[in-house]
This record gives structure tokens, sequence and C-alpha cells, in this order.
């Protein structure tokens, strides 16, 4: 692991926008520049999810991967907020951006890792984040709480999602580690378990196949649902149905859309073609997509669905409480080679997205022969009466 000396932290600042293949060819054998032109690297990978981290001058990436696969500061906090009691296990930390914020809001932390740079780095980089409670060990966490009789609070766990190949995997049981298999052990070790896992995962096998599932999120940004977050409470006798929350994290607001799945399945959604110039439509974040509560969203925002299979909502006022960008409708155009005509020529630069149409967004943007970009928005979708394009406005922010 290089040592960041002020000489080398002042060399990373002075060459942060340079060209790392020039510099690379520039200091060819030097062994010291090249693992420092690897920190330039990674804080380019990293500086839009770790703003806040990456204030520290001393951070150290171990590999160029931990700055790719890293939680972000703002999902990371929120993960710290899921933890029960004072003592955590954070039993593949990897970068360790979510065992630092769990750490930072005042609980002690065990993280592991089984690669001997990542957790020499992730010692380092919590002394130079000024944090006393965090012990990094380099072990086989598996083989580590089998062999050690320690009781945590919490135990947080992030399997990793790729198969041989860089496959990718979507199912708990293929990850490795195998939280299914090891639930028994994990039982006997924690009050309560969290379980970070790919939002490929479907919700309901996900929920069945840990059993005891207490809580699961559903957790993503404004643009992408990032990941699927289960909490099971060992100690608790509560053998109820799970809640199911949609969080979207931004930069200046948090999100959540809890209900259960009983709560979507004697909702009742109704539905409009009244996606006229001036209404307000609704487009679901993408976690609330993942989420499913499609009827839901209907009855407690107070819109309409344009079609049942089409997920976009319709209002004459935009509604504040609705988990998804709003945006004001300038033009509806039914579906036909008149309405490809009067688009191209009205609209030559602007946003497109279609759903439940009968193309594709990449394959409308072809037939349209327009360029993508701009405040604009094209959507494009089916209501009651057929296959329609609609014109919207830049979102709003409510």
């Amino acid at each position: 692991m290089i040592e960041l000396t002020p000489e080398i932290i002042d060399w990373i600042d002075l060459n942060a926008k340079a060209d790392t293949l020039a510099l690379r060819l520039k200091h060819a054998g030097d062994k010291i520049k090249s693992e420092a032109i690897l920190q330039i690297e990674c804080r380019r990978k990293a500086a839009s999810k770790l703003k806040q981290t990456l204030q520290c001058k001393n951070f150290v990436f171990p590999t160029s991967l931990s700055a790719e696969q890293c939680t972000s500061d703002s999902i990371a906090a929120f993960h710290a907020t899921l933890v029960k009691g004072n003592t955590v296990l954070d039993m593949t930390c990897g970068l360790c951006i979510d065992a630092f914020h769990i750490a930072a809001s005042g609980k002690t932390v065990t993280a592991i890792d089984i690669n001997p740079e990542v957790a020499a780095a992730a010692g380092h980089n919590a002394a130079a984040l000024g944090i006393d409670t965090l012990h990094a060990i380099c072990a086989d966490s598996t083989a580590w709480l089998a062999e050690n009789d320690l009781r945590f609070d919490t135990i947080f766990i992030d399997p990793a999602r790729r198969g041989d190949c860089g496959k990718r995997l979507f199912a708990i049981s293929d990850c490795e580690p195998d939280v299914t298999s090891l639930l028994p052990l994990l039982a006997s070790r924690c009050s309560r378990l969290i379980v970070k896992a790919s939002p490929m995962l479907d919700i309901t096998e996900t929920i069945r196949s840990l059993g005891r599932c207490s809580h699961l999120y559903i957790i993503g940004t404004p643009t992408e649902c990032k990941e699927i977050v289960a909490v099971i409470d060992f100690d608790s006798e509560d053998s109820g149905e799970p809640t199911i929350s949609a969080v979207t994290i931004s930069a200046d607001r948090t999100v959540s859309f809890p209900f259960t799945k009983t709560d979507e399945l004697v909702a009742t959604a109704g539905v409009t073609a009244a996606a006229a110039p001036g209404n307000f439509l609704h487009v679901p974040y993408p976690a609330t997509m993942k989420s499913g509560a499609f009827n839901l969203l209907a009855t407690r925002c107070n819109v309409r669905k344009l079609h049942p299979d089409t997920h976009y909502y319709i209002s004459a006022e935009p509604q504040p409480d609705f988990p998804g960008n709003i945006f004001q409708i300038t033009e509806t155009i039914p579906f036909s080679k008149a309405a490809i005509k009067h688009i191209r020529q009205k609209y030559p630069v602007i946003n497109i997205s279609a759903r439940n149409f009968p193309l594709s967004s990449t394959d409308l943007a072809k037939r349209l022969k327009i360029k993508e970009g701009g405040e604009l928005r094209l959507f494009a979708a089916t209501d009651a009466e057929g296959p329609k394009i609609i014109i919207a406005s830049p979102s709003l922010h409510i």
C-alpha cells in the first residue's frame, strides 16, 4: 500500500486532471509514481460517490476495483440508520465506506476483508478519517465468525454479486458467501442482520429465501436502482408481513415509500386518458418501479394511471408526495406517421423515454431521427385509447 507522504499528496493534487496514460508512460518503472497514479484514477472514478470521504487527502484506495464497487457516502449514511445497538460486524467491508459511516455514528465496528491489501487500507483510512472505533481484520469472515464466540448487536454483509468470469448473480444463495446457508450461525451471533444485495433480485424470492425478513429496502437514486437491503431481526417475535420501502436518495432529500404486499394487492388504481396539455405527468423513481407498488402509488398519491399496464401517472395538479419526477405536459400526440414528422420538425433535440409502447426508447429515437438532449422530455406510452406521445417540460422540483 502506498505511503501518502506530503510530497506524494501534493503530486497527486498537481496531476489530478492530467492524462494518466501519459503519466504512466512518463513514469514507467517508478513503483511509487505508479501507485500514485492509481490514486488519481480511483479518485476520479469515485469523485461523485465519495464527495465527503475524499475531502480526506490521506485516504487510500487499495485497488481500482474498490473505487468502482464502493458504496456512495449518501447511501452508506442511510445504511448506518438501519444499524441496531452499539457493536457491529461488517463481514465484507471492502473499501469500508459503510463501516466508516456506521462507526462515525458512534458504533464500535469490526470490519473484515479477506484481501490483505484491502484490510490494511481499511485500518489506514479509519485512522486518516479520525475514526478510532473501527478495528480492521484480514480473514475469511465466515471462518472467523465460526471460530470466535462473539456476539454483535448488528452484522452487516454485502455478498459478492459476481460469479466466475464476471457472471452476474441474481439469487442470494448464488452469492459469496451464501447468506441463506449461514443463517443459523448468524442468528447465534447477532440480534439484527443487514444483507445488502443486487437490485436484480426478485423481491418475493428474496423475502422467502431469508425467511424472517422484517423489512426490505429497495434503494436507489433518481436515475438508478442501486441495491436491495434486507433486515432480519432474530430476536423479534413479530412474524407478520415484512414492510417494503422504496427509498430514493438524492443530493437534497431522501424519499421513502413504505408498504406491504397486502397493501398493494388490495389497492385499486384509477385509469385516465387525460394526458392533456397543462396536466401533470408523474414518473416513478427506479426504486419505486422496482418495488411493484403500482396500484398503491395511485391511491396514496391521488393520481391516475394512463393505462393498467403503463406505469405513468396523471393528475390535474402536481402531487408533492409522489416518489418520482413530475413534469407538466405541453403536448399530446396520437402515434402516427404524421406525429413522427411533426415531432422531428418541432423538437429536433429532446430526451426520449418509452414505456408500454410499440417501440423501445432507442428504436423511437431512430425512427424520429432526432438528437437526444436538452431540457424537454418525450414520453411515449399507451393510454386507454392507444399509443400516444407526450411532450413534457423539465421536471418540477417539489
